[in-house]
């Protein structure tokens, strides 16, 4: 694929046809749907628009002849072509259920708009709901986003869980959007990835432990929509700078992880329409069109990798969710969801010479979080649109957690259609301007060069302003943008021995560059600009430091393919950027141990070290424990900071080194041009490489199809292991739902300030050598070098009960400007980890609740942030605003999220977190209702009123059962 569509492997992990099925045409072109199409404004329709106006859904679907085969049940991997419609054969059951959750066709209140797409020659591809079929004109106004909620609100209608009134609210979505109402959404699929993936199957299997000790068919939990799941979070970088250290990092990866490997194989034995990819780097794109009983309909995804929306570059519709909300996908609820708002943002003009891909998404993340989209759906559209690549796209599309959006969205054109073509498809359609919510506007020739850093993706510094951004963060009190490290200690300098060689760190020198993260390593345009950097680096004379830990993990096999063809690799590998691996590395806290002298130098010296990556998060404590200063830049940019071996420097002005003949280099000397980079991926990028890579999948993974697992359906937990480990969610499950819990004088586990990230909360890195983990493992014979990561721990909740709030970079107001995983155990005043003091008041039966700022739980959907706080005895979150998907989170795991009111926060109203909090919630669930006004009362007599978060009656009904998976088990044991 044009960019690498294992770039997708994380935002859809998908099926296509095969590619010599040519003529799938993306079932983007819903969106013409309403009959029209049109690059004009929608009040002013061209005649290219009516010569396009009887290219609906139908003229698109003429060039299908059939959906993917979908998967393989057992343990080894097969090709597409050996995947004949296995799941009609092997789970009847599931494809009833399957038809009818894609169908309704019986019972559908809209059966009357479906139309037959016929073949040339007689008979048809199939049926399909015809939006324009339904004759009205407020279709014709919706962006396009909503139309693919409108189309599967449409074919999912049975009154029941969509009814004629959800459809209703989704066409007049002009004025009910701004009302904030209600509504069911059903995806085509659901993707997961391992280290969510992993506490999937743990529930999943632990549920069908519940419905058997309710006395009720186990066999019920399966999973009723296509799910996949993706191993690409657990490979390491412990090897890097070497030929080799693909294979060993690989060999490493399933020695640590060969338990939690032979649980996710058995996962895809024990469920039904459920696919395992054991391996990386397969090129798949998304599925795009669903054919099933010859009902067609598009595909879309929710994914447990908040970075799903990838999907939506190429026209899919695609978010992420919680891994708790995925898991109630999967078993056949619909997702309860307020109907967004729509964003339009018009890009124009081209990108100036020099300026990435990479440059452009920083700059769009920074306009969209200033504009504030969070819960909305932002749709590109513009001349400008044309002028960018799919890949380009795509890293937009992709960072859209980071800019708060639910989706960031790209409706088909003619540059989506040559991609498509590409691989296999062909062309139509340009895309036509909508109506919007609120607009924004971007002239691609303002994008300037650019990095984000030091601790946040949208704090976004041009690239001639760094030096002096730099020198500010040293200066300032410690923040987001500041450090406090004393004038006199600026300058500081410690000098060690690396492996018998002299050197030298100082504040901001770089110790990590690592080009990684789904959001560059699959776009051709910046991956080989980094080769281009490498190679006239190389050329110069210039040499990256030995002690910077460099690395390369591409997304996808493609991009080697295309590395090696245009004999960058190469230079790439002279400077340090051996392939390491295919996941999500460093961009994930994967990162690898430093040498220890590195380690020793910075840590005894007290040294800002800095990490410079193309990923897509840069959070504190993230990428490593000891780089305290984190940017993200293009993958080019990777390269000249690791030349340069410091943040601190103008590349404007000063020189990145000195080359073999003695003068100065500088940045001028070894970027290349944008016409370099486009002769670079015209001459390399081949159609070919998709090909044999498609090919390539049926070789399989030697390592993953040694794997031996039993048969049995219901899982054999072993209390010994520290990986998988029967959780305690449904220990004492009833029949009936226990109705709302109320907060009665609960202590103040923490007080947070803004901006405190799923990261914080449960983070996916190394686990610290003196945290509660670590002393869990270590007393169960777990040596340390053993101790994986908390990402690849998350079947085990003994093991993340520890690991909650155990990032060494948390701030507790608690605790007094102090940075470490403590807190106070308010009734003895004594500074405990917060898993010891959680483990305190629940002994003592104290209901304990968490203060926080603005936008907490952003980042990852991570499912852990709301699980782990659960197990700790967490009852209420009162925040002044929640990320999207963590308050949804939490809502699922049976914890309330409470908004201070507007203007107010926990300093304001004089909160300290020494009080002990009253929250006055109805205990008649009828007697709730969505975002109600609540009172909270204190033991000093202070009292507040919140808003409750509970935005749906659907959400009340979850909390009412004490979550979303006990709710999904007691509706299953009524049917």
């Amino acid at each position: 694929m044009a960019y690498s569509s294992a770039a997708l492997r994380r935002a859809s992990r998908a099926r296509i046809s095969s590619p010599s099925s040519s003529h799938s045409l993306s079932f983007i072109v819903i969106f013409s749907l309403s009959g029209d199409v049109s690059s004009s404004p929608p009040h002013s329709y061209s005649s290219f628009s009516n010569q396009y106006r009887s290219f609906s859904f139908s003229a698109a679907l003429r060039r299908i002849r059939s959906s993917a085969p979908r998967r393989s049940h057992d343990g080894d991997w097969k090709s597409p072509a050996s995947l004949t419609v296995q799941i009609r054969t092997d789970a009847p059951c599931i494809d009833r259920f399957e038809r009818m959750i894609a169908t309704m066709a019986s019972e559908n209140a809209f059966k009357g708009i479906l139309t037959s797409l016929p073949k040339p020659g007689g008979g048809e591809f199939g049926k399909f709901y015809s939006l324009p079929a339904l004759n009205d004109p407020r279709i014709g106004k919706l962006p396009y986003s909503v139309r693919i909620l409108l189309e599967s609100a449409i074919r999912n209608c049975d009154n029941f869980q969509v009814t004629k009134e959800d459809v209703e609210k989704i066409i007049d979505w002009e004025k009910t959007s701004p009302k904030q109402v209600e509504i069911p959404f059903k995806p085509a699929r659901v993707l997961l990835q391992d280290f969510t993936g992993v506490p999937a199957v743990v529930d999943l299997a632990c549920m069908r432990d519940a419905m058997n000790k309710l006395g009720s068919d186990s066999g019920k939990i399966n999973p009723l929509v296509p799910v996949d799941l993706v191993i690409d979070h657990s490979v390491q970088v412990d090897v890097a700078r070497s030929e080799n250290a693909v294979n060993a990092n690989m060999e490493l990866e399933f020695q640590r992880n060969k338990e939690r490997f032979a649980f996710l194989k058995w996962g895809s034995n024990a469920f039904q329409n459920m696919l395992v990819v054991p391996q990386v780097n397969l090129e798949y794109l998304g599925r795009v069109v669903f054919n099933t009983d010859g009902m067609l309909y598009p595909d879309s995804v929710v994914g447990t990798d908040s970075h799903t929306t990838m999907i939506d570059g190429l026209g899919v519709a695609g978010w992420g969710v919680g891994g708790i909300e995925a898991e109630a996908a999967m078993l056949g609820q619909p997702l309860s969801m307020v109907l967004p708002g729509v964003v339009g943002f018009k890009l124009s003009g081209n990108l100036r010479n020099g300026v990435t891909a990479t440059d452009l998404v920083l700059t769009v993340t920074q306009m969209l979080r200033k504009h504030g989209v969070v819960g909305k759906f932002v749709e590109f559209y513009g001349d400008g649109v044309g002028k960018i690549s799919l890949a380009d796209r795509a890293t937009i599309a992709n960072m859209s957690p980071e800019y708060g959006a639910t989706m960031g969205f790209f409706p088909v054109d003619h540059v989506t259609l040559q991609y498509l073509k590409l691989t296999g498809r062909s062309e139509e359609t340009p895309q036509q301007e909508r109506v919007y919510s609120s607009y924004l506007q971007l002239d691609l020739a303002d994008v300037e060069p650019c990095i984000s850093g030091p601790k946040r993706p949208h704090d976004r510094v041009p690239l001639k302003e760094m030096k002096s951004d730099w020198h500010s963060c040293l200066d300032n009190k410690v923040g987001f943008k500041g450090f406090a490290i004393p004038k006199e200690a600026q300058e500081k300098v410690a000098k060690f021995s690396f492996h018998g060689q002299p050197a030298e760190l100082k504040h901001g020198s770089v110790v990590i560059a690592a080009i990684t993260s789904c959001t560059n390593t699959s776009n051709p345009s910046v991956m080989l600009g980094a080769g281009l950097v490498a190679k006239k680096a190389c050329e110069l004379g210039l040499q990256v430091n030995p002690w910077i830990k460099t690395s390369l993990a591409p997304g996808s096999g493609v991009v080697t393919k295309y590395l090696l063809q245009s004999g960058l690799q190469k230079y790439l590998n002279e400077q340090g950027f051996h392939i390491v691996g295919y996941g999500c590395t460093t961009c994930i806290g994967n990162s690898g141990e430093l040498d220890e002298s590195v380690a020793s130098a910075i840590s005894e010296n007290d040294i800002v070290a800095a990490a410079v990556l193309s990923g897509n998060r840069n959070f504190e404590g993230r990428v490593h424990a000891l780089t305290r200063a984190n940017y993200l830049a293009s993958p080019p940019l990777v390269v000249a900071y690791a030349l340069a071996g410091t943040v601190d420097i103008d590349f404007e002005k000063e020189p990145i080194g000195v080359g073999k003949d003695g003068k100065n280099v500088y940045f001028k000397d070894i970027w290349p041009s944008t016409a370099e980079v486009a002769e670079a991926v015209q001459s390399s990028v081949l159609p070919n490489m998709f090909k044999s890579t498609y090919e390539a999948i049926t070789e399989g993974n030697p390592m993953w199809n040694h794997l031996s697992v039993p048969a049995s359906k219901l899982y054999s937990w072993d209390p010994n292991s520290t990986y998988i480990h029967e959780p305690p969610y449904f220990k004492n499950i009833t029949v009936d739902p226990p109705g709302p819990s109320g907060v009665k004088d609960a202590y103040c586990l923490l007080n947070f300030g803004d901006s405190i990230t799923t990261d914080h909360i449960s983070p996916a890195g190394s686990i610290h050598k003196d945290s509660p983990a670590a002393k869990f493992l270590l007393e169960r014979g777990v040596e340390r070098k053993e101790f994986n990561s908390y990402g690849s721990r998350r079947g085990n909740d003994e093991v993340m009960a520890r690991g909650t709030f155990a990032n060494i970079r948390l701030v507790n107001k608690l605790l007094n400007g102090e940075v470490g995983a403590k807190t106070i155990h308010v009734p003895t005043g004594e500074k405990l980890y917060v898993f010891d003091a959680a483990t305190r008041y629940k002994a003592a039966g104290q209901d304990t609740i968490v203060l926080a700022g603005a936008e907490y739980g952003s980042g990852s959907s991570r499912d852990w942030a709301a699980k782990g706080p659960m197990l700790l005895g967490v009852k209420a979150v009162i925040a002044k605003s929640f990320e999207r998907i963590h308050r949804s989170n939490l809502v699922g795991m049976g914890i309330i999220p409470l908004c201070f009111k507007h203007g107010e926060d926990a300093d304001s109203l004089g909160l300290t977190g020494h009080e002990r909090y009253t929250i006055d919630l109805p205990s008649n669930i009828s007697e709730i209702r969505p975002g109600q006004d609540v009172t909270v009362r204190t033991d000093t007599g202070k009292s507040f009123t919140c808003t409750v978060r509970f935005d749906t009656e659907v959400e009340l009904a979850y909390y009412n059962n004490g979550g979303i998976l006990p709710y999904v088990i007691r509706q299953l044991t009524k049917q």
